[in-house]
């Protein structure tokens, strides 16, 4: 949701579109630095999530942010980058930081994992807080971006001095386009036994549901409206109604207007979804 105006004014839209769970950027995603909470913006936030019934909230790290990065600079500004939105995110109360684990450029994926691992044990550690989780997105697989395959996100995972707090957030859209098929029960149990034995489903915190507007195995991050895309509706019912996943977090990143009302139809759509 938009946090135009202030960081509080997202649990409005939230209440708006009758949602359950949100996900915010606490700054803008496309600037290196950024200031530190106020005392006044965190009060404000603290009422408005209190007067929203405490939702499920995570931030999403700015785009800039690459961990798998070769580039000393970039890798350097990375990393303040992700200690200041841990910071951020402990002074607003939210527990869960989201981001893309990066792209090594061409320095290889093997490479790139120690980088990943590396930079983001001296972000955890730069931070002046312990209370926060990263969840690694997993992603499409776009040019050397990583994270595209559950081997990926273990390797990351395992390679990293803080395991206990790192998770994932597994992304519909991203899962689809880097060729792990949810479309059909058996394709769908296969996805997720997969997850289960390299990564491990209880590090699966929080969900993003997009739909797929590029095929199965296309590695295109192409979000679109549930229903409209390639992953369609089943794949949505199979995790929808899967009681392992129940009381996850699911938000939407999906097209939007300002009056919200595409959000409102693919909740509606989703909601549809489930057996009661």
């Amino acid at each position: 949701m938009s946090v135009a105006g202030g960081l509080h004014f997202a649990f409005d839209h939230l209440r708006k579109v009758h949602g359950k769970a949100l996900q915010i950027f606490t700054r803008n995603q496309r600037q290196w630095r950024a200031a530190p909470i106020a005392p006044a913006e965190a009060k404000a936030f603290h009422a408005a999530w209190e007067a929203a019934g405490r939702p499920p909230v995570a931030s999403h790290t700015s785009y800039l942010i690459n961990l798998a990065s070769p580039k000393p600079e970039v890798a350097a500004k990375s990393v303040q980058a992700l200690a200041d939105e841990l910071e951020r995110c402990a002074a607003l109360g939210i527990p869960y930081v989201i981001m893309h684990p990066g792209a090594h450029l061409g320095a290889g994926v093997e490479a790139g994992i120690a980088l990943v691992a590396r930079h983001l044990d001296a972000a955890l550690g730069a931070a002046k807080t312990k209370k926060v989780t990263v969840l690694l997105e997993n992603t499409a697989g776009q040019g050397t971006t990583l994270g595209a395959s559950f081997a990926e996100l273990a390797g990351i995972i395992a390679a990293s001095r803080h395991p206990a707090r790192l998770g994932v957030c597994f992304d519909t859209c991203h899962a689809f386009a880097a060729g792990h098929d949810l479309r059909t029960p058996a394709s769908y149990q296969a996805t997720f036994a997969e997850f289960d034995r390299l990564v491990g489903l209880n590090r699966l915190r929080f969900f993003h549901l997009n739909d797929a507007i590029k095929g199965l195995g296309s590695h295109l991050d192409r979000h679109t409206h549930i229903g409209q895309g390639q992953l369609g509706l089943d794949g949505f019912r199979l995790l929808l109604n899967d009681p392992r996943f129940s009381d996850h977090p699911m938000v939407l990143e999906t097209p939007k207007d300002a009056d919200l009302t595409e959000d409102i139809e693919n909740l509606r759509i989703l909601r549809g979804l489930i057996r009661h």
